[in-house]
């Protein structure tokens, strides 16, 4: 068994309960890639146990704080917790969808689990969830309360780079279901492509916010902006909206976005553009053109805090061809998941375009994502969702 000392600036970072230990803390490491092993402190104080990287940045991420070696009785008391949790918060209708395991803020690094009905989706980030991932997955199937009917490991994103991992998308339990439906407790009904959508197939993220967004629909004309596949557009038509214009460069998330409108009753309400969205808010902007609500819900401008200053610009344009889209004492709803962009640094980009704007933007409140995707305090990147809701004069 190997194991990791860090230096005596790494203990003191250690201590402020971060769970992720740097290279740059770390005064010698043996272990192999992906390996649970002990930490310690200068002295040889035992820390805790983490899983090591060979690779990334990020070399320990934190475990537990005990010195006790973690067992499958501490791994299953962990998956138990966060599926009691999803029960408790109402999350595990049959029809309904769901994040499962939240990863590292659930003190199971790099270990995402959506359900879309009965239909699992993971995703690996780092080397220690790939090497516990069959074990992982026993876990969750001994705990669940139904049998999933199929399983895709859907290792795909940028991030596994960073710890040398190749992308992985393979079905680990059972075959391709194709289109998935899944049904809300408040009637939504939608469809999800686990292969090919975005993340795991749908931003559940979002939940919340599309129901709150849409209680300033009614009676006016949207504007969704980045729609991918249109829930907020449809959850606006379904609370009243006049007329909903959807945005998108994704001629795909367009087609989902028409055939989840035809599920829930509103197709005759939305109107889907393939467009860049950006370049097409200029454009109504110059025409002058109004809307009673502007959503903008755009990817992330900024993956790491080298790429900020850029996303600086892209929120403070976006955000100002978005003001300039409202009528006069109607809504914007903007949101960034760039988790290296803070809320205060977020809000100020956005104050700075009402500026430039000449609009005066009231912030109504500020939400993160829903109660499923658990922000650990200690783990600030956990936070990474941000939605304000403005009036706008």
């Amino acid at each position: 068994m190997g194991k990791v000392v860090l230096t005596g600036k790494g203990r003191r970072w250690a201590a402020s309960g971060h769970p992720w230990i740097y290279s740059d803390d770390v005064a010698s490491a043996d272990a192999t890639a992906g390996e649970l092993v002990p930490v310690f402190d200068p002295n040889e104080k035992p820390l805790g146990w983490g899983l090591f990287s060979t690779h990334s940045r990020i070399t320990v991420r934190m475990v537990t704080r005990s010195p006790e070696q973690p067992t499958r009785d501490f791994w299953l008391d962990l998956v138990a917790r966060a599926l009691t949790e999803r029960e408790r918060l109402g999350f595990m209708e049959p029809t309904g969808a769901c994040r499962l395991i939240a990863g590292d803020s659930e003190h199971l690094p790099g270990f995402v689990v959506d359900r879309y009905a009965d239909v699992l989706v993971v995703q690996s980030g780092c080397q220690g969830s790939d090497q516990m991932r069959d074990f992982l997955l026993d876990l969750i199937r001994e705990m669940l309360p139904f049998e999933p009917r199929a399983i895709l490991d859907r290792s795909d994103s940028g991030v596994r780079r960073l710890e040398d991992l190749e992308e992985r998308v393979e079905w680990v339990h059972g075959d391709d279901p194709g289109a998935i439906i899944v049904e809300e407790s408040d009637g939504l009904v939608y469809e999800v492509d686990v292969t090919r959508g975005h993340k795991t197939g749908a931003y559940l993220d979002q939940r919340d916010n599309r129901a709150v967004a849409a209680v300033y629909a009614a009676g006016n004309r949207v504007l969704d902006a980045f729609c991918y596949d249109g829930l907020f557009a449809i959850q606006c038509a379904r609370r009243g909206a006049e007329q909903v214009i959807a945005l998108d460069q994704s001629a795909g998330a367009g087609e989902r976005l028409l055939r989840n409108a035809e599920l829930n009753g509103v197709a005759d309400k939305i109107e889907f553009v393939k467009t860049n969205a950006m370049n097409d808010l200029r454009a109504r902007s110059k025409s002058k053109e109004e809307f009673g609500l502007v959503i903008v819900d755009p990817p992330a401008f900024a993956r790491n805090r080298r790429e900020a200053e850029g996303a600086a610009r892209g929120y403070r344009e976006l955000n100002l061809r978005a003001f300039g889209l409202v009528e006069e004492g109607g809504h914007l709803v903007s949101a960034s998941c760039s988790y290296a962009v803070s809320r205060e640094e977020f809000l100020h980009h956005v104050s700075r375009a009402a500026v430039d704007a000449q609009r005066d933007a009231y912030l109504l409140h500020v939400a993160g994502p829903g109660p499923d995707h658990p922000h650990l305090l200690t783990l600030p990147e956990s936070s990474y969702l941000k939605c304000a809701f403005m009036r706008v004069n």
